[in-house]
């Protein structure tokens, strides 16, 4: 996934400045600041926000854990552990952006910058969202990480953006399920197909797939030989999506398979 490129520099930078004063020094030698040896915390910080500066995000994370590790009880170990955090969400790491960002809140989860450290968690577990054809685990967990970030900072740009995104996964939830409908469809399951169906209809009405769940509900339906039922859905796809390519389908369904219902 894409993030909106000026909006998350607006959010990175309202969050990341406080943490990045006083990180302005670099070093000599090419490879000289990735050495893992003793240095004051200044100068290790230094270099490690040099290397984010110069877009090599997984050097920039190994030094800020670098600093978190010579000197736990710095001030500078809590900014660390939140700008490795966001090295390694800007390398792709995903996992372990999500465990600094994990850790950062065990240690200091009252902190200002804590809400920071929930956008990280949840867009890391969004980026890596997949396809609907594949599983769906880290949809789910991206849906909780961005309803959690909704609710505990309501009001906010992160929970602005977060509910934006909240709509995405949503979707591909949707289309899964339908993905699984049809393929019960296929292969004559009907009730299977039906529940997935309803699912759609229930649980994610606001998404794009819900006509075609509608669409799909009549026509299990009808295989099953449940006019009435087949009826009702139509009757609630016409009311909500008149006009619809998936309405016009099922009145025609209806009309050739169910007249008498359509008639009464």
């Amino acid at each position: 996934m894409t993030l909106n490129a000026p909006r998350f520099r607006r959010l990175v930078a309202a969050s990341l400045i406080p943490l990045m004063l006083a990180a302005c020094a670099t070093t000599g030698k090419k490879g000289a600041d990735t050495a893992y040896v003793a240095r004051d915390v200044e100068t290790l910080y230094a270099a490690a926000k040099d290397r984010l500066d110069r877009n090599q995000p997984k050097l920039a994370a190994a030094l800020f854990d670098e600093v978190e590790r010579q000197h736990p009880y710095s001030p500078w170990a809590r900014r660390a552990q939140l700008m490795s955090a966001f090295s390694y969400y800007a390398a792709a790491d995903y996992n372990k952006a999500i465990d600094s960002a994990r850790r950062f809140l065990e240690i200091h989860p009252g902190n200002k910058d804590a809400p920071y450290a929930y956008y990280l968690i949840g867009l890391s577990y969004y980026e890596q969202i997949s396809d609907v054809e594949r599983d769906q685990k880290i949809t789910l967990q991206a849906k909780t990480a961005l309803e959690e970030i909704a609710k505990r900072f309501p009001g906010t740009e992160y929970a602005s953006d977060a509910k934006l995104k909240l709509d995405l996964v949503e979707d591909h939830l949707a289309g899964k399920e339908m993905e699984i409908g049809r393929y019960y469809e296929r292969s004559g399951k009907w009730i299977a197909a039906t529940i997935k169906f309803q699912n759609v209809v229930e649980n994610y009405q606001t998404t794009s797939h819900t006509p075609e769940a509608l669409y799909r509900l009549v026509e299990s339906n009808l295989s099953l030989g449940l006019q009435g039922e087949a009826k009702k859905y139509a009757a609630v796809l016409g009311a909500n999506y008149p006009g619809n390519k998936w309405y016009e389908r099922a009145y025609r369904l209806m009309q050739k398979y169910a007249p008498d219902a359509t008639a009464s």
